[in-house]
C-alpha cells in the first residue's frame, strides 16, 4: 500500500528521472533465470535480482553468472516467508542466513532488501537497517506469478503509465508461485524492454 510504505519510509521508486529499474524476485531458478539472463544479455540491459538464500545455495553458479554479467544481486530473505508471521529472532536469523548464502556464493554482500510478498514487520525494518540494508518495494508489477497470465497482459500491466524512477517487479522463478509462471515472464520481457525504450527511458540496476 503506497500510503503505508510512505509512512514507514519504505521507497517504491528510485531517484533517477530517466531510469527504470527492472527487478526479479524469488530466484535463482534453473530454467527461468538462464532464460531471463539470455534476453538481458542480448538487449545489453542491466537488472536487479532479489535472491532467496535457500535458492542461491541450490544454484550458486547462476548467482555468480548474474554478477559476472553486470547485474545487481539483492536480498529477498533466506526462505520465502511472511515477515509478519515470524518471531523477531527468526526474522533476524533469516536475514543473516540470506546474506551469508549470497555473500558465500558471489563474494558480494547485498545492499538492497525486499521481503517476501513486499511485507515488512516493524522489527524487520529495524533489523534490516541495523544490517545496513536498504529497503525497496516496487511501483509497477505484472502479477506474473500467476501461470494463467498471458505475456501480453504481463507486459501491458507492468509498463502502464511508465515513468522515470519506476521500479518494475517481475519473477524469474516459480519456487513460491504457480508452476511454470516464469514462462510468461520470459515471454513478456522483450515487450517490457521495448516499452521502456519507447517511453524514452533507460533501464538501470540498483
Amino acid at each position: 500500500m503506497p500510503g503505508v510504505a510512505a509512512a514507514l519510509g519504505l521507497p517504491r521508486r528510485i531517484d533517477d528521472p530517466g531510469g527504470v529499474a527492472i527487478t526479479f524476485d524469488d530466484g535463482p531458478h534453473p530454467e527461468g533465470t538462464p532464460a531471463v539472463l539470455d534476453i538481458l544479455r542480448t538487449a545489453q540491459t542491466p537488472a536487479t535480482f532479489f535472491l532467496c538464500g535457500e535458492q542461491v545455495e541450490r544454484e550458486p553458479a547462476l548467482a555468480r553468472e548474474m554478477v559476472a554479467a553486470g547485474h545487481t544481486v539483492a536480498l529477498h530473505g533466506y526462505r520465502h516467508r511472511n515477515m509478519l508471521r515470524l518471531p523477531p529472532r527468526t526474522a533476524a536469523d533469516d536475514l543473516d542466513r540470506g546474506l551469508a548464502a549470497i555473500e558465500d556464493a558471489v563474494g558480494i554482500r547485498p545492499v538492497d532488501f525486499r521481503p517476501p510478498y513486499g511485507i515488512f514487520s516493524y522489527l524487520g525494518i529495524v533489523e534490516a537497517r541495523v544490517r545496513g540494508l536498504r529497503p525497496l518495494l516496487w511501483s509497477r508489477w505484472g502479477h506474473d506469478w500467476r501461470a494463467g497470465r498471458s505475456p501480453e497482459a504481463i507486459a501491458a500491466e507492468v509498463t502502464r503509465d511508465l515513468g522515470g524512477g519506476d521500479v518494475l517487479l517481475l519473477h524469474d522463478a516459480d519456487h513460491y508461485s504457480e508452476p511454470g509462471s516464469w514462462r510468461g515472464t520470459v515471454a513478456a520481457l522483450p515487450a517490457v524492454l521495448e516499452a521502456i525504450e519507447a517511453a524514452g527511458l533507460r533501464t538501470t540496476a540498483l
